[in-house]
């Protein structure tokens, strides 16, 4: 046993914290794992729950305007300047009235992303 009034030494030290890095990316990977299949099992309607948790989906909605797309619109220098802000940028252009606010909705494109949450059945 070590004695606690002794500082650890640096090998003790990185030794340790390698230890920690590799169990945590371990444990990591193996969550996502099941959380991929956890995922994929709710999103084809099947439910899960334990004594203290239900799983849920959380549904990310993130708009963009496809690169290609939006040139041909409004062009090079609209998408030169808007592509390398973001969409904030190209909703301010078109709020300024640089640019039609009707066309730029109907190229945006909305993804999804899908987070796996736990929910408390204590509530």
């Amino acid at each position: 046993m070590t004695d606690p009034s002794v500082p650890p030494t640096l090998e003790e030290l990185l030794e340790r914290y390698a230890t920690l890095r590799d169990t945590l990316l371990g444990l990591e990977l193996e969550r996502d794992d099941l959380a991929a299949q956890i995922k994929a099992a709710l999103a084809s309607g099947a439910h899960a729950e334990t004594d203290l948790y239900r799983a849920d989906l959380k549904v990310s909605r993130r708009v963009e305007y496809p690169l290609d797309r939006f040139r041909d619109v409004f062009g090079d220098a609209a998408a030169l300047e808007a592509a390398t802000i973001d969409r904030k940028k190209a909703e301010a252009l078109a709020k300024a009235g640089d640019l039609d606010p009707e066309r730029l909705r109907e190229l945006a494109v909305v993804k999804e992303t899908q987070a796996l949450v736990l929910v408390p059945k204590t509530r």
